[in-house]
């Protein structure tokens, strides 16, 4: 089933760093965006594109998207779950309620937003549900337990998901795609974002605008499931 040149597709977290990189590169490939923000305002729409109110910790806003989406379309062709957030602390530190909001946006607010478009995107044949993930999700890291904790799970989620949909053709993967110059880690210390780069092997930390075009390009793909992409240059263990 080849998909159609011109998709509908439903961003959370479109107002954050990746997320504009995101709706600015599906517009310009000519695809049919609705940007869901939530705290931060959406900012001026590029053709093509119409911003939502969306909080993903909230199933019925989730609902509200996704019938706007069909609504002003009528269908659904892909889903990018952009939406995250990180309250870093070590353990000692670490609030309940932090911990909770950290699983709220990142991994309830997945399956909020899966549970609204995934039978869409199967009623209708096929589609594309994207998750986007995380390096701390795989190896951990010290001071990100509630994050990398989300993020792994994440990782569960979107797998199991490629599983129970498959044979409905829908297509569900996990993008990682490393540290960005983007609102989330402009508060990070210079030396902590230094060991960032020096732990890739180009020495560099990654681009949104890349991601954004590695994401429109596996949005062209009919064959690709339940994979995991790791966009910086890290190496993984193979297991």
């Amino acid at each position: 089933m080849t998909p159609p040149p011109s998709q509908v597709v439903l961003v959370s977290g479109a107002a954050g760093g990746l997320g504009q990189s995101l709706v600015a590169e599906l517009a310009r490939s000519g695809h049919r965006v609705l940007a869901g923000w939530h705290r931060t305002p959406a900012p001026r729409a590029p053709d093509g594109v119409e911003p939502v109110a969306l909080d993903v910790t909230s199933p019925a806003s989730c609902q509200a998207a996704a019938d706007q989406a069909l609504a002003r379309w009528g269908r659904i062709d892909a889903v990018i779950h952009a939406a995250g957030i990180a309250r870093d602390a070590l353990l000692a530190r670490q609030s309940p309620d932090d911990w909770e909001a950290v699983f709220a946006v990142n991994l309830d607010g997945a399956r909020h937003l899966g549970r609204a478009t995934l039978p869409h995107l199967a009623a209708q044949g096929g589609g594309h549900w994207i998750g986007i993930g995380s390096h701390a999700g795989l190896a951990g890291s010290a001071g990100q337990t509630a994050y990398a904790a989300s993020k792994a799970a994440l990782q569960g989620l979107v797998l199991s998901w490629a599983r129970e949909f498959g044979a409905r053709n829908v297509r569900v993967n996990a993008v990682l795609p490393g540290v960005l110059p983007t609102p989330m880690t402009a508060t990070l210390d210079a030396a902590v974002l230094r060991s960032y780069a020096e732990a890739n092997l180009l020495g560099r930390i990654n681009d949104p605008a890349e991601v954004a075009r590695f994401i429109a390009f596996l949005l062209t793909t009919t064959n690709i499931s339940g994979q995991s992409f790791s966009l910086d240059s890290r190496v993984h263990r193979w297991a």
